[in-house]
């Protein structure tokens, strides 16, 4: 019997870049998606073809031999690894298909989906019951991905595809809190690709770490987290101590984290375009001049979509090149995609989707 799943990409709407800093997170997923399908074998070989925009391989795995990683992003063998090593007995060899319409390598968290869907057909593939559990799938797919490899990165994405809808995600060093948001949001979304890579473990490494080293230096005055700047106003004065590089890494945090909580705050009492279009671009502005994650292209969309009706955007994902999005009311959304594909882009209106899923 064929198993077939799915799994959604995403949209950082607040917080990009401050899940691994433990702070709260506004997501909502796409229906962009990552698909899988699979049947049993008769024997423990599990061959695994994958296709999708810009990639296309295959994979072999004989569950009788130890699996071993033949370089550091090697999720389909680490997927088993830590199904196995969780417990999760799997016993038959399978055949696996996958295929996406997810930008590969866009910051559209194309690996996380593919890590995500893997995890979820073969737990429909042997049956266990935590096959409809989305935390479970949520955790498992960020431990073959992020901990197996030792690799910088948060919850956000694998929170995110599993869970699907729109969501305000609370981080904190033991548990990770999942409010789903029922709030009905008016307009739309318009996706582009700025036809460039992203450079995620080098925007990380000058976004990431310069702000991990400032909260440790502030630490002997008591400060632990970004929020205490933003629970104690009086806490600001320890800014001075930084350097000026650290100094605006920090500032744009606080901000960010600050335009996030206006956000909650109108998501729980309704939406207002103008002002949803106006916290994005704060927020996009924050990582662009304080974090400097965005990018001369991701820049040209954005104003052409502003020219022409749009109220806001920003960069999502780690950022240095992938992809942005712009919010706009639906009557101006064609006129925006259409000028600024005409620009050399590639682009596409999105609509909000569920999250893992077997599909029928």
């Amino acid at each position: 019997m064929k198993i077939s799943v799915s799994t959604p990409s995403r949209i950082c709407l607040f917080g990009e870049h401050q899940d691994y800093l433990n702070l709260e997170v506004i997501a909502s997923a796409i229906n962009l998606r990552f698909r899988a399908e699979g049947t049993k074998r008769d024997d423990r070989i599990i061959h695994v073809r994958l296709k999708g925009e810009g990639i296309s391989r295959e994979e072999v795995i004989n569950l009788d031999e130890e699996i071993v990683y033949e370089n550091n992003r090697d999720y389909i063998k680490s997927a088993i690894n830590v199904l196995r090593r969780n417990g999760y007995e799997i016993e038959s060899g399978f055949d696996i298909f996958m295929d996406s319409d997810i930008p590969i390598g866009k910051g559209m968290c194309s690996s996380t989906t593919m890590v995500v869907v893997f995890i979820k057909v073969l737990l429909e593939l042997i049956d266990h019951e935590d096959k409809n559990n989305p935390e479970k799938i949520a955790l498992l797919g960020f431990e073959a991905e992020v901990t197996e490899f030792n690799e910088p990165g948060g919850l956000m994405d694998q929170y995110s595809s599993a869970y699907g809808g729109l969501l305000h995600l609370t981080f904190d060093k033991d548990k990770t809190v999942v409010e789903p948001l029922d709030t009905e949001i008016p307009g739309c979304f318009i996706l582009f690709d700025s036809l460039e890579d992203k450079q995620t473990t080098k925007v990380l490494a000058s976004a990431k770490y310069p702000v991990l080293e400032a909260l440790d230096e502030l630490k002997q005055y008591g400060i632990g987290s970004i929020r205490d700047f933003v629970d104690d106003e009086k806490n600001l004065a320890y800014l001075e101590k930084l350097s000026p590089a650290k100094l605006v890494k920090v500032k744009a945090n606080i901000d960010n984290y600050k335009t996030l909580k206006e956000a909650q705050e109108m998501f729980e009492t309704g939406v207002d375009s103008v002002k949803l279009g106006e916290l994005l671009k704060r927020h996009h502005g924050n990582l662009r001049d304080g974090l400097e994650i965005s990018t001369p292209k991701i820049e040209e969309i954005l104003e052409t979509a502003y020219e022409n009706g749009a109220l806001g955007g920003k960069i999502n994902g780690s950022g240095g090149g992938g992809c942005c999005y712009v919010y706009s009311y639906e009557k101006d959304a064609q006129k925006i995609l259409d000028e600024v594909c005409a620009k050399g882009y590639w682009g596409v209106i999105l609509k909000q989707d569920s999250g893992v899923r077997v599909d029928s």
